[in-house]
C-alpha cells in the first residue's frame, strides 16, 4: 500500500468524522446511510488535480473549471453535500434505496454518493450543460467504479428523458427559478432539493410535489455556482459607496445609487431589540422573516454587501458583510446591524440613515422582536406555476419569478 493511499484513507476518515461532528454541533443527526456513503466514496478520485489535503477538506468546494475569475463548476463542499443528501432522505418515505434520481449540475462525486444510497435497484442520472464538465464527470465516475451512472450533456431547464420520472431531483447549482420541467419530471409526491435564491438569499430547500405544487419540508443555508443556460438569471449589484453595494436579484427591484449613497453619508441611528440570544439562534431564518415583513409593509427590500475595508472604515456595520437584509423607504435606508455581544449571548439591532432614521431603525427592530415573540419560526416555501390566481395561493408573502410563483410562510413554533 502506497504512502499516498495511506494518507488518503486517513484524510478521508477524518473528513467524515468532522462532518458527523459538524452535524451534531448544528443539532442535526447524520443519517447512517449517508455516513456509510460518505465513508465509501473516495472524494480525491473526483478532484484529481487537487492536493489530497484539499480534496478532503470538509468545509471546502474544489473548483474544477473557471471562466476568467469566475468559478463555473466545482465539486461541492462535503458538509453541504451531506446536509442536502440528508434533506432528501428525510423527506422521501422509506429513504433513497431503490429510488430513481436526477442530479442537475454534474461533478461526479455527488452522483457516486447517490449511487451508493439508491443501491443496485435504483438509478442515478446526472446532467450538466457543459460538455467539459460531463466528460470529466464520466471519466472520474468510471475511474471510481461508477460507470453505470448515466451522464447527460443537456440544458436541464428542459425535460431529461421524456419517458422518465424521478423520485428525487437534486440540484447542485444555484437556481433563481423553478422551471416547469422539474415539477413535471418528479413522481407524484417526489422530492426536489434545490439551492434557490429568494430575495437574493440562497437556501437549499427540500420540496415535495403534490400535483402542480411544491411544498418545503426543510431548508439549509448554502451557496453554489450559478446555473447556466436558459435558467440563468444575473444578480445585479449597485455601488452606493466605496466598497458598499446593494444586491438586487428579484424582478422589479430598483435603487438609485446616488440617492442611497447620499443617505448613507448622513448620521446613523442605532436601535436594539433588547434580547439575550444564544449562539445557536438561526439568524438566517430572521433574515427571510425581515425580507417578508419589509416587502409586506410596502418597503423596498434589498441586500447590503460590503468589503471589509468599508466596514473597518466605519461606512457600514452590517450583520454579515456577504449579505445583510436592508430596507429603502420614504427617504431612509436601514439594515440589520452587527451583533452586540454580552458574554456568550447577543442582541440584534438595526442601523438607519436619512429621514426619520430613528423611526426606521425602530421599525426594523420591531420586526425582529415580532420574530422572537413568535418563537423564532423557520420559513416554509410553496412553489406554484406562474399564472396561478392570487386566490389559489396559500397565505404568505408572494414572490413572482418568471415561471413560478413562490410563497414564503413561517412555521408556528
Amino acid at each position: 500500500m502506497s504512502v499516498d493511499t495511506v494518507n488518503a484513507e486517513g484524510l478521508h476518515a477524518a473528513m467524515v468524522d468532522q462532518l458527523v461532528a459538524d452535524h451534531a454541533d448544528k443539532g442535526l443527526a447524520m443519517r447512517p446511510e449517508v455516513e456509510t456513503a460518505l465513508r465509501t466514496v473516495r472524494r480525491h478520485l473526483f478532484t484529481p488535480d487537487a492536493p489530497l489535503e484539499e480534496a478532503y477538506r470538509a468545509d471546502q468546494a474544489v473548483v474544477t473549471k473557471r471562466r476568467g475569475d469566475e468559478a463555473v463548476s466545482s465539486v461541492s463542499a462535503p458538509w453541504l453535500i451531506a446536509e442536502m443528501l440528508g434533506q432528501a432522505a428525510d423527506v422521501i418515505d422509506g429513504g433513497l434505496l431503490g429510488r430513481h434520481v436526477l442530479e442537475i449540475g454534474s461533478g461526479g462525486y455527488n452522483a457516486a454518493l447517490l449511487h451508493e444510497l439508491v443501491g443496485p435497484a435504483g438509478s442515478v442520472t446526472t446532467v450538466d450543460i457543459d460538455s467539459d464538465v460531463t466528460d470529466r464527470a464520466t471519466a472520474c465516475l468510471a475511474a471510481a467504479g461508477y460507470d453505470d451512472v448515466t451522464v447527460v450533456c443537456a440544458d436541464a431547464d428542459q425535460l431529461i428523458g421524456h419517458d422518465r420520472s424521478y423520485d428525487l431531483i437534486i440540484v447542485t447549482v444555484g437556481a433563481w427559478d423553478i422551471p416547469p420541467a422539474w415539477t413535471e419530471q418528479l413522481a407524484e409526491t417526489g422530492t426536489l432539493v434545490v439551492p434557490l435564491r429568494t430575495f437574493g438569499m440562497t437556501r437549499s430547500w427540500a420540496l415535495r410535489r403534490a400535483g402542480d405544487r411544491l411544498t418545503s419540508h426543510s431548508q439549509r443555508l448554502c451557496g453554489f455556482v450559478s446555473m447556466q443556460g436558459s435558467g440563468a438569471h444575473e444578480m445585479r449589484y449597485v455601488d452606493i459607496a466605496v466598497g458598499v453595494h446593494l444586491r438586487l436579484d428579484e424582478l422589479g427591484q430598483q435603487a438609485d445609487p446616488e440617492a442611497v449613497g447620499a443617505l448613507l453619508s448622513q448620521p446613523p441611528a442605532q436601535e436594539w431589540a433588547g434580547a439575550s440570544l444564544p449562539p445557536r439562534t438561526i439568524l438566517a431564518d430572521l433574515d427571510l422573516w425581515l425580507a417578508a415583513r419589509i416587502t409586506e409593509a410596502g418597503q423596498q427590500f434589498v441586500v447590503l454587501t460590503a468589503q471589509q475595508e468599508a466596514i473597518d472604515a466605519g461606512l457600514v456595520t452590517p450583520a454579515w458583510r456577504y449579505g445583510t437584509p436592508a430596507a429603502l423607504h420614504d427617504g431612509s435606508f436601514c439594515y440589520r446591524s452587527a451583533l452586540k455581544w454580552t458574554g456568550d449571548l447577543f442582541d440584534v439591532g438595526a442601523r438607519a440613515h436619512g429621514r426619520d432614521a430613528g423611526a426606521a431603525a425602530e421599525r426594523m427592530v420591531k420586526q425582529m422582536r415580532d420574530w422572537l415573540d413568535a418563537g423564532s419560526p423557520s420559513p416554509m416555501l410553496h412553489v406554484l406555476p406562474a399564472g396561478t390566481p392570487d386566490g389559489d395561493l396559500p397565505a404568505g408573502t408572494v414572490l413572482d419569478k418568471r415561471r413560478s410563483r413562490v410563497v414564503l410562510t413561517f412555521n408556528p413554533s
